[in-house]
């Protein structure tokens, strides 16, 4: 790399290092201050918190270092745009091409970096995270519960009533839970329950238990069902559940299957580095557009609108998929298309323009 394509891309990188530990430092207090609004510390301890605060940190990353580097583009570039050391570069006999190879000589890096990160680093996070949101939002955990009070959860519809409990050996007895459900309702009465915690074979939240009697309550049935069990297994499960299960999936397993939530997966992750780097060329036409006295404000409202319409486009086009709107093939690729003739457009453009001037 020559010394004029050095001096472009540290332009960018200098930026990128300040902002990217801006972003990771506001996220990490963001989610510090989430969790503890939880009462997160109550279940799991500082120490847990902590590594929860980590792994939801690493997750993010694949968003914040292409919002970082796009940043750092309309930042490095624009510092040079606004002090004519990109004209002074261009009456060096420096082409528009080699200032986009500078440019792409860090986008390239940076969107490996968040290929690996989307593909293998995220999946490993979100597994070890599910099991720690799982200890630590079971509505069912006993270290939740204080004999003699009722416990609700407007979201769930569910109350829960403990009589007594150990809190040596995590047993409770004399259990009462009310669910609410859109069928009817459902009553559980046991002896004796305790709390088995989330594995990474079975990460679902789950209770035992022991010695008791379900009424199911149906709204339109004339006869309700009663049921008398000796030993029951109670499962916390939902589609949320579900949906972060599939994210902490392992590429090579989301690559083997045919189901379309795995494939909308699949595709998200497979698209992150082609999506840092088409930001980063995209950051790259508010320079050109910017006149040389200040109107830098304007500038970065209208990259954040840009952006922002972006990350909602793509979260649209991934749910398009799971949903079977639009088919595997484009897929989520649409949106990058759309980008990259976006950009052969602006390229044919820029350079329409430039001929014209010459003449």
């Amino acid at each position: 790399m020559k010394l004029v394509e050095r001096y472009i891309a540290r332009e960018i990188l200098l930026p990128f290092t300040v902002v990217i530990l801006i972003l990771v430092s506001l996220f990490a207090s963001f989610s510090s201050a989430r969790l503890l609004a939880g009462a997160v510390t109550e279940t799991l301890g500082i120490v847990a918190l902590l590594q929860l605060v980590f792994l939801k940190t690493l997750i993010a990353l694949e968003v914040l270092i292409p919002i970082a580097l796009y940043i750092s583009v309309i930042i490095g570039l624009g510092r040079l745009n606004k002090d004519q050391e990109l004209n002074v570069i261009r009456f060096m006999g420096i082409s528009h091409t080699r200032i986009v190879l500078a440019v792409l000589a860090v986008a390239i890096p940076v969107g490996i970096v968040s290929g690996i990160l989307s593909s293998y680093v995220r999946p490993w996070a979100y597994g070890e995270s599910y099991i720690l949101d799982a200890q630590a939002e079971a509505e069912l955990n006993t270290n939740r519960f204080q004999v003699g009070r009722f416990y609700g959860s407007e979201k769930t519809g569910r109350v829960i009533y403990v009589r007594n409990k150990n809190d040596i050996d995590k047993q409770m007895e004399d259990i009462f839970q009310y669910i609410r459900k859109s069928e009817g309702s459902e009553i559980v009465i046991a002896k004796q329950a305790s709390q088995i915690q989330p594995t990474a074979e079975e990460p679902r939240p789950r209770i035992q238990l022991s010695e008791g009697i379900v009424y199911k309550l149906s709204g339109t049935a004339t006869i309700d069902d009663v049921i008398q069990f000796k030993n029951m297994t109670y499962f916390y499960d939902n589609d949320f559940a579900l949906n972060y299960r599939r994210k902490s999936a392992a590429t090579r397993t989301l690559w083997e299957s045919d189901q379309l939530r795995d494939i909308a997966e699949l595709q998200w992750r497979i698209s992150r580095p082609l999506t840092t780097i088409l930001l980063a060329l995209i950051a790259m036409t508010f320079i050109r557009t910017t006149p040389r006295h200040d109107k830098t404000d304007r500038t970065y409202l209208i990259a954040a609108l840009v952006f922002a319409a972006y990350y909602n486009l793509a979260g649209l086009a991934k749910n398009w998929v799971e949903q079977g709107t639009i088919g595997t093939i484009p897929g989520v690729w649409w949106l990058e298309l759309i980008m990259i003739c976006g950009l052969v457009i602006y390229a044919l453009l820029a350079r329409q323009k430039q001929f014209s001037h010459q003449r």
